[in-house]
């Protein structure tokens, strides 16, 4: 196989236009070879011209003689990485392997032990994606929260109401990261996700994804259990052997704790079990809106006739004390949704469906957190620094997303009204004051990165840029200590994906839950 990298071909070009580049970069005769998309992604560094950018891999004869007359540093010979399962173990298990959580990192972990003929029991305290989307329909439109049933809780996890994320910076040389994106085709995920550059499913496709892929595992031997809470684990010699789910007593000698980073009353659970665990830094701050129109003509300059599809953005930056600002989960075409999963607190999340065709771009502007924020030094510290600021932030808006002008903010000044363009969210909202809820240094940190950010992308700090309050669960505060087998203290129990610690995003969830399934596959074998 051949890889070809850097094709670059005008935005309104035809695969026809694609097919003739690679003859003619390749210097062929015939069109007797094939090929497939490995990377597409835009570039826009001379605009208003715009590129596509493609690398492809190619198949045809005499591949080693070809790439080695050409000479060119963009045409390689390429051997494809494909993942492959690993050897089963010796040892016999006396029960089913359970899986606490069946967002990605639980959902990848049960599909690899059923590949390889185990039948794992997968517990989850939320609900089914049917009703779940119910429960949180309901909840955006009358304000009444089902504590298990929300966007924090039930199948699939956080990511099944946001914008289906599937980049990510995990450097996996063994071939994960494509068998997960390959995963989620096979399940109904639109096959662009493969070669992307920025590659993003969309929580109206990846909720039906995640249905099909647990469908397929019932039909494997795996057993869900949802709306069920796992409220107890019972150790005997410094192993698990019972999960309580319910009431209900499942004897095991493997637990995988597949949690959600918002599964706050697990990690007292686990905490008070003797569980290893650290506190670990993270970042909160508030969801930021931009008409998507203004980060278009930013991104990709003014007067474009083609359609083109909504543009993300990435920004970031460092000020004197070592506090980061930056964006995260940037949606585009996007909502801000009160994701809040518990009673009396507040906290927003982005979503974005398939289209990303909602008026405005929002991201979480978010600022550094350090155990110096916390005012404790232990391993629940993070945690309840979360829920202090969501308690304040419920306070400002008695339940409902509480909404500042930027402008407003800078002068500590309640808002009365939008500017040039509205809110795009799902929930009901209230102007309120959000000044205060970070403490003085974030807050000018916050401002600064704004202003900074303007810089990179003009008028992203104009007065009338929406914020609300506030974006908390950027990522886990705790980290589950595990071992080189990837076992915690306690022996059988499997710390895993973004609650543990150990990941943050779709994607990288699903590759921590799938090694968490290879160690388990290599000490064990199914009964």
């Amino acid at each position: 196989m051949i890889r070809i990298n850097q094709i670059k071909l005008p935005i309104d070009h035809t695969q026809g236009q694609l097919k003739n580049k690679i003859k003619k970069i390749l210097k062929l005769r015939s069109d007797d070879f094939s090929y497939k998309i490995l990377k597409k992604s835009i570039d826009a560094r001379k605009k208003p011209e715009l590129f596509y950018i493609y690398s492809v891999l190619v198949e045809t004869d005499n591949e080693t003689h070809l790439v080695g007359r050409l000479h060119n540093p963009s045409v390689m010979l390429y051997k494809e990485n494909r993942y492959s399962l690993p050897e089963s173990g010796e040892n016999f298990l006396n029960s089913r392997p359970v899986i606490v959580g069946a967002g990605p990192a639980g959902l990848f972990c049960a599909y690899i032990l059923s590949l390889k003929g185990f039948a794992p029991i997968v517990i989850e305290r939320g609900s089914r994606v049917d009703k779940r989307k119910r429960d949180v329909e309901n909840f955006w439109n009358t304000g009444i929260l089902v504590p298990d049933s929300n966007v924090q809780f039930g199948e699939g996890g956080a990511g099944t109401f946001s914008d289906g994320k599937l980049n990510t910076s995990v450097k996996d040389p063994g071939g994960r990261n494509n068998f997960v994106l390959e995963t989620f085709v096979k399940f109904g995920a639109k096959s662009d996700i493969l070669y992307d550059n920025k590659p993003h499913i969309g929580t109206d496709i990846l909720a039906d994804v995640i249905v099909n892929m647990r469908k397929e595992l019932e039909n494997n031997g795996t057993t869900f259990m949802f709306d069920t809470l796992a409220d107890g684990f019972e150790i005997s010699d410094g192993r698990i052997c019972s999960v309580n789910a319910s009431g209900q007593k499942i004897n095991t000698d493997i637990c995988v704790l597949a949690l959600g980073h918002s599964s706050r009353d697990t990690f007292y659970k686990l905490h008070d079990l003797g569980i290893d665990m650290q506190s670990k830094n993270f970042a909160v701050g508030f969801r930021v809106e931009h008409p998507q129109e203004m980060i278009n003509e930013a991104m990709y300059g003014k007067n474009h006739d083609i359609k083109l599809p909504a543009s993300p953005y990435k920004v970031t930056s460092n000020f004197p004390g070592g506090r980061g600002v930056y964006s995260f989960c940037m949606c585009p075409g996007g909502y801000v949704v009160n994701s809040s999963s518990g009673e009396g607190k507040t906290v927003v999340n982005g979503m974005s469906y398939s289209g990303r065709n909602g008026k405005n771009a929002n991201s979480a502007i978010i600022v550094s957190v350090t155990d110096k924020d916390f005012g404790a030094d232990d391993a629940l510290a993070g945690i309840r620094f979360q829920e202090k600021l969501e308690r304040k932030n419920y306070e400002l808006g008695n339940g409902k997303i509480p909404q500042q002008l930027f402008g407003d903010f800078c002068q500590n000044t309640i808002s009365t009204s939008f500017g040039n363009f509205n809110t795009q969210t799902k929930g009901k909202t209230v102007f309120a004051k959000l000044n205060g809820l970070m403490n003085d240094e974030m807050e000018k940190s916050f401002i600064l990165g704004m202003q900074h950010f303007s810089h990179i992308v003009p008028g992203f700090d104009r007065k009338d840029a929406i914020l609300s309050g506030m974006e908390t669960r950027t990522s886990s505060p705790v980290r589950m200590i595990r071992n080189e087998n990837l076992e915690s203290n306690i022996r059988g129990m499997y710390p895993c994906g973004e609650g543990a610690g150990y990941a943050g995003g779709i994607t990288s969830a699903a590759i921590d839950g799938i090694k968490v399934a290879e160690a388990i596959v290599k000490k064990y074998k199914p009964d």
